[in-house]
């Protein structure tokens, strides 16, 4: 069984598009999902999803770069977590850091993720983190983070959908992080990623589609669902000379180590 560690649900989605989602999932073979909220009504989708499936999803929530500097409130992220039904929240995410398109707020997205990790260990909740043109600011938080960090040294947390390089990796594997692979691996120009993904730790390796975007191949042109994962694994089994089956159980031991067991 495979579990897909970072699916967004839209909001508008009806219950019979959510429901069919899923069961294409299942039928592929997905049996487990973690849902990721990242700003009010994407956390409210998660959430609702978890609601929905509690025997195969579960959430994450909160507030992503896009909100930097808008006067959210990371308190909003805390009333969601303690209100949701025991077990429903296994993450705070997606959080962190993305200078592509937006540099002048920095500072503020610095801020706010401090927040959220800060929420993150008061909560003793692992964190879903995205990092895009900002890899030492990322890794400078993540390791004060770290160093504070209270619960399990397997839980801290994970690098969603990582592009970056071998150097990057092994900063974040230092600190205790696991690394997530995306459709990414699977795009014909990600020889370098690959031979990344190829030297992580048995014991750290997660993957994840980040439904609806960056479909894999060979679906590239359709929008992504957790269906599609099973490309992931194969593509990554392969890299790593294993068997997709070997793949899929350790993957989804590592997922359950990180996010819970309870689903």
């Amino acid at each position: 069984m495979l579990t897909d560690t970072h699916v967004h649900f839209r909001e508008a989605m009806t219950p019979d598009e959510i429901a069919g989602m899923v069961g294409r999932a299942s039928a592929a073979g997905v049996g487990r999902l973690i849902a990721v909220g990242c700003e009010p009504d994407a956390n409210a989708a998660a959430l609702r999803v978890a609601a929905m499936f509690p025997e195969c999803v579960k959430a994450a929530v909160a507030y992503d770069r896009s909100l930097a500097g808008t006067g959210a409130r990371v308190e909003g992220i805390r009333e969601l977590i303690l209100s949701a039904p025991v077990g429903h929240v296994a993450a705070i995410g997606e959080l962190g850091l993305d200078f592509h398109y937006t540099p002048e707020t920095a500072e503020a997205q610095q801020a706010l993720m401090v927040e959220q990790l800060a929420l993150a260990r008061e909560l003793r909740l692992p964190v879903i983190v995205h990092s895009r043109e900002a890899d030492q600011e990322t890794v400078a938080l993540l390791s004060a983070h770290a160093r504070q960090w209270g619960g399990g040294s397997d839980r801290i947390g994970v690098l969603h959908c990582f592009t970056g390089t071998e150097s990057l990796a092994r900063q974040l594997l230092d600190l205790g992080f696991m690394i997530s692979f995306s459709g990414i691996v699977t795009f014909r120009n990600a020889d370098l990623l690959r031979e990344v993904a190829r030297g992580i730790p048995a014991d750290r390796l997660l993957i994840e589609t980040d439904t609806p975007y960056l479909t894999p191949v060979p679906h590239r042109g359709r929008p992504n669902e957790p269906c599609y994962l099973p490309a992931i694994a194969a593509l990554l089994a392969r890299v790593r000379g294993m068997d997709v089956e070997e793949l899929a159980g350790l993957t989804t031991a590592n997922s359950e180590k990180l996010f819970g067991s309870g689903l």
